[in-house]
């Protein structure tokens, strides 16, 4: 299950905005448009990617700090599935097995 959030941040906070994301781990998709809403930059985020293989990309998100005051970054998380819940009949689970 994903779960997308929208975040409207200055130019000069852009590249700041974007490591502090990918550090959180579970981000799958950045997606970076202007004011008016026009998509500007559009990368997955693949775990395990990081470094030199986002250098090119933090260079192009460099660029566009640059060139606009304001833009919506709208992040697609991966959230964590729920457990199915099992029929306890009011008996406590087992112990975890050794």
């Amino acid at each position: 299950m994903s779960l997308k959030e929208t975040f409207t941040v200055t130019g000069e906070n852009l590249l700041k905005k974007i490591k502090d994301l990918i550090a959180e781990g579970n981000v799958r998709k950045i997606v970076i448009s202007d004011k008016s809403g026009k998509e500007m930059m559009s990368f997955p985020v693949t775990i395990g990617v990081v470094g030199v293989l986002l250098a090119p990309v933090f260079a192009a998100i460099g660029a566009i700090a640059a060139m606009v005051s304001d833009c919506t970054v709208t992040v697609e998380k991966e959230m964590p599935e729920e457990q199915p819940r099992q029929e306890t009949n009011g008996e406590l689970p087992p112990p975890p097995a050794h």
